[in-house]
């Protein structure tokens, strides 16, 4: 067992010793690595936050249920009852005297409140549903339609199935973009290797002669390979990390400019070490198809 950890280290210290021996090459490598793995994981992060700002956003995932004018007292508490039995979320009631309130405390409508004759605002209620999905938000909605002196229920629906489209479409492209871009990261690995493999040619037959086997001169290019992929996986953290310190001030503005507040988040320790992973796997199956395809033809 200690010879075999002996090997593996010995494979890892050459992988090591030849990434320090050709910095600049190196350099490149990591930066091509860490862009191809830093754009999806971006696109990722940008999803995640635009579907946390929405879910934060006020009046986005309510139902307002207006009353006719007509409405008493007793059609009220009619509401009240079926809103308390169907248990659809929080809800409250907004008195028609408390709406025109509120209206004409906003700003430029004093004026044009005072000059009514009489308050043209009905009785209303407001529901926020536990379930913010667009398709149980649009039941609610009609279920609310179809109960007694109920003049009006207003959804914004269509804008919650426009974004929540958006943000299906937006997590497909970022997929197949992913999917190519680890396709181009198993290509620049494998390709690296080859290189490798060439250069040494002369060094893997005589080791060959010798009795050296398949796996013991694969193993520093799969080291090589993945270490390579995982420091590429790193270094796609830092320019992450990077935008989003840069993007943080201009998004707390937007955010305040709409009344919002709202903290924009990064990659979490896991995410690091997730794109690491990811990279070392991809970098490791790079290594391995070159390994496999070259040794070969070397015999």
């Amino acid at each position: 067992m200690s010879r075999y950890l002996a090997q593996h280290l010995a494979a890892l210290q050459g992988a090591l010793r030849r990434i320090a021996s050709t910095p600049l090459s190196s350099l490149l490598s990591l930066l091509v690595i860490g862009v191809a793995l830093a754009l999806p994981s971006a696109g990722w992060l940008i999803i995640d936050n635009l579907g946390a700002v929405t879910g934060s956003a006020s009046g986005v995932q309510q139902i307002s249920v207006f009353m006719t004018i007509d409405a008493g007292k007793k059609d009220i508490g009619e509401i009240e009852s079926r809103l308390a039995a169907a248990k659809p979320g929080n809800w409250r009631f907004v008195a028609r005297d408390e709406a025109l309130k509120q209206l004409q405390a906003s700003e430029g409508m004093a004026e044009i409140v005072a000059s009514l004759p009489r308050n043209p605002l009905p009785d209303a209620f407001v529901v926020e549903p536990t379930d913010t999905e667009p398709q149980a938000m649009e039941r609610l909605a009609k279920t609310f339609s179809g109960w007694p002196k109920v003049a009006h229920v207003q959804l914004d629906s269509a804008w919650i199935k426009r974004f929540d489209a958006f943000l299906r479409i937006g997590k497909l492209a970022v997929t197949m973009l992913a999917s190519l871009l680890a396709g181009a990261l198993v290509t620049v690995t494998f390709n690296t290797i080859r290189l490798q493999i060439l250069a040494q040619a002369a060094e893997i037959e005589v080791a060959k002669l010798i009795g050296a086997t398949d796996a013991f001169i694969s193993r520093p290019f799969h080291y090589f390979g993945a270490l390579q992929g995982a420091l590429g996986g790193l270094f796609a953290a830092l320019l992450v990390v990077l935008g989003g310190h840069l993007l943080a001030a201009p998004v707390d503005e937007l955010i305040a400019l709409y009344g919002g507040s709202f903290a924009l988040h990064g990659l979490s320790a896991a995410n690091v070490g997730a794109l690491a992973a990811i990279g070392a796997a991809l970098g490791w199956l790079g290594a391995q198809l070159s390994v496999a395809i070259h040794l070969r033809r070397l015999g």
